[in-house]
C-alpha cells in the first residue's frame, strides 16, 4: 500500500511553520494514543498513530523535510539514495513525545535529582472572612496552616531508629522504571518506592515512615487595600511540602467579605438605602447618611421621589488596581408612615383632598397614569 502526503496525514499546508506541524502532531498523537484507544478501535488507532509519528519525524527535521519535499517519500527512503532518512530521529521527535507524555499521564511535572523522581508539593487553600471596612482599609492578619515538620524521632529518614533505608530492588534507586506501552516504552514512577529510589524495611513508629509530622504553623498575612471578595492572595512556599526534595507547593487565601448592614459593593462603587420620611420628600431638608469614612449631609430637594439616587464622588472604594477611589450611591427610600393616630388620619385625609383639588401639579405621575389606564380599557 502506498504511503500517504505526510502533509496530508498531518493536516498541514507545505509551508506550515516547525510550530504548526508539532501542533498538528500533538493533536493527532493524543487522540490516537493506544491507551485512549482499547477494544475493536485500537488496531486502527495504532497504525494512525504510527503514521502520524513518521510523518513528524520527517517533517521535524529540516533536512529530511527539504529531501521530501524535493523528492517524495523516495527522499527520505534509507533503502533508497544513500539513506537520506536513517539518521538521528531523536531531537524534534524526542522533544514534542515528551510535552505529549506529560499531558497525557497528567500529574504534576517532576525532574531528578540523584536518579530519583522529584515532584513539586501540592497547593493548599485557605478562606478568610473579613469585614467591607478591612477590605476598605486593607489588613495585617494571622492564620494557622498545616506544616510538615522533619520527624524528631527519626530526624526525616523516615526509619525506625538503629535501621536505615534501603535501596528500591525494583528501579535500582532511580525511583522510575521502564513500562511497556503497546509497541513502544514509557517511564514511570516506581509504583514500590513511589519515586523516592528507597525502601523502608522498618517505618518509625511516630511518623509511620514518612519522615515528616504534620503540625500548625502561624502565618503572617497583608490584606492589601480595596481587596474584593473571591479575590486570593498568593503566599509562595506555604503549601504542602515537596517529594524527594522537590519544591514546595503555594498557599492560595481565598477572600470573603462579610455581609453589610449598610452597604453593598459593586465593584469600587458602594450602594445604600437611605429612608425619609414623606415629609422630607414632599418639603425637602437635609439628612445625614453614613460612609466608611464616616458622615455626609445630601440636600434632599422638595418634592424628591421614592428611587431617587444620589451620587457621593469619591466615597466608595479605591480597588487594588484601580488609581482613585469609587463613588457612594443612596437610593431614597420614602417611608410611609404607620400606626398612626385618629388625629393623624384625619389631617392626612384633609390634606389628600385639598391635593386632589389643586388638580394633577401635584401628582408628576398622575396624569400619564391615568392616561395609561385609560388606552389599557380602551
Amino acid at each position: 500500500m502506498s504511503k500517504r502526503d505526510f502533509y496530508e496525514v498531518l493536516g498541514v499546508s507545505k509551508t506550515a511553520s516547525d510550530d504548526e506541524i508539532k501542533k498538528a502532531y500533538r493533536k493527532l498523537a493524543m487522540k490516537h494514543h493506544p491507551d485512549r484507544n482499547q477494544g475493536e478501535k485500537s488496531k486502527e488507532a495504532e497504525e494512525k498513530f504510527k503514521e502520524a509519528k513518521e510523518a513528524y519525524e520527517m517533517l521535524s527535521d529540516s533536512q529530511k523535510r527539504a529531501a521530501y519535499d524535493q523528492y517524495g517519500h523516495a527522499g527520505v527512503d534509507p533503502n533508497m539514495r544513500g539513506g537520506m532518512g536513517g539518521g538521528d530521529m531523536g531531537g524534534g521527535f524526542a522533544e514534542a513525545f515528551g510535552d505529549i507524555f506529560g499531558d497525557m499521564f497528567g500529574g504534576q511535572r517532576g525532574g531528578q535529582r540523584g536518579g530519583r523522581q522529584v515532584y513539586r508539593g501540592n497547593d493548599l487553600s485557605y478562606s478568610m472572612e473579613i469585614t467591607l471596612e478591612e477590605a476598605a482599609k486593607g489588613k495585617d492578619a494571622q492564620i494557622r496552616i498545616p506544616s510538615w515538620d522533619a520527624c524528631d524521632t527519626c530526624h526525616g529518614s523516615g526509619a525506625k531508629p538503629g535501621t536505615s533505608p534501603k535501596t528500591c530492588t525494583t528501579c535500582g534507586g532511580q525511583g522510575s522504571v521502564q513500562m511497556r506501552q503497546g509497541f513502544f516504552s514509557v517511564q514511570q514512577t516506581c509504583p514500590h518506592c513511589r519515586g523516592t529510589g528507597k525502601i523502608i524495611p522498618e517505618p518509625c513508629t511516630t511518623c509511620s515512615g514518612q519522615g515528616k509530622i504534620k503540625r500548625q504553623k502561624t502565618l503572617e498575612v497583608k490584606i492589601p487595600a480595596g481587596i474584593d471578595d473571591g479575590m486570593r492572595i498568593r503566599s509562595t512556599g506555604n503549601g504542602e511540602p515537596g517529594m524527594n526534595g522537590g519544591p514546595p507547593g503555594d498557599l492560595y487565601i481565598e477572600i470573603r467579605i462579610k455581609e453589610h448592614d449598610i452597604f453593598e459593593r459593586e465593584g469600587d462603587d458602594l450602594h445604600c438605602q437611605v429612608p425619609v420620611s414623606f415629609i422630607t420628600a414632599a418639603l425637602g431638608g437635609e439628612i445625614e447618611v453614613p460612609t466608611l469614612q464616616g458622615k455626609a449631609a445630601i440636600d434632599i430637594p422638595e418634592g424628591t421621589q421614592a428611587g431617587k439616587q444620589f451620587r457621593l464622588r469619591g466615597k466608595g472604594i479605591k480597588g487594588v488596581r484601580s488609581s482613585y477611589p469609587g463613588d457612594l450611591y443612596c437610593h431614597i427610600v420614602v417611608e410611609t408612615p404607620v400606626k398612626l393616630t385618629e388625629y393623624q388620619r384625619k389631617l392626612l385625609r384633609e390634606l389628600e383632598e385639598s391635593l386632589k383639588k389643586g388638580g394633577g401639579k401635584h401628582s408628576p405621575s398622575g396624569e400619564s397614569w391615568t392616561d395609561k389606564l385609560k388606552r389599557f380599557f380602551s
